[in-house]
C-alpha cells in the first residue's frame, strides 16, 4: 500500500510539473509569435521609409561625361569639392571636441 502512494504521488507531481512547463513553453510560443508579428511590421514600416528615402534622394547621374560640357562638369566639380570640405571641416570640428572631452578626462 505504501508503494502505490509512492508512485501515486511521484506521477501525480511529474504530470503537474509536465503541465506547467508545457503553459510555460506556450506562453513563451505566443509571446515570440507576438514579437515577430510586430517584427514584421516594423520591418514593412522600414521599407516603406527606405522606399520614400530613395525616391526623395532621386537618382544622380553617373554616366559618361566624355563629351558632356566642360562648364556643366566644372560646377559639378566644385559642388562636390565644397561638400568634401564642408564634411572636413565638421570633422575636425568632433575630433577637437573628442580631443577636449578626453583631455579633460585623463588630466
Amino acid at each position: 500500500m505504501l508503494w502505490f502512494t509512492v508512485w501515486t504521488v511521484l506521477v501525480l507531481a511529474t504530470l503537474g510539473g509536465a503541465f506547467l512547463l508545457g503553459r510555460r513553453l506556450w506562453r513563451s510560443a505566443v509571446a515570440l509569435g507576438r514579437e515577430l508579428s510586430r517584427a514584421a511590421e516594423v520591418a514593412a514600416q522600414l521599407a516603406d521609409r527606405v522606399d520614400e528615402l530613395q525616391a526623395a534622394a532621386g537618382t544622380r547621374e553617373t554616366g559618361p561625361t566624355l563629351f558632356a560640357d566642360r562648364d556643366l562638369l566644372r560646377v559639378r566639380l566644385a559642388e562636390v569639392r565644397a561638400g568634401a570640405a564642408g564634411r572636413k571641416v565638421e570633422r575636425e570640428e568632433r575630433r577637437a571636441a573628442t580631443r577636449l572631452r578626453w583631455r579633460a578626462y585623463w588630466t
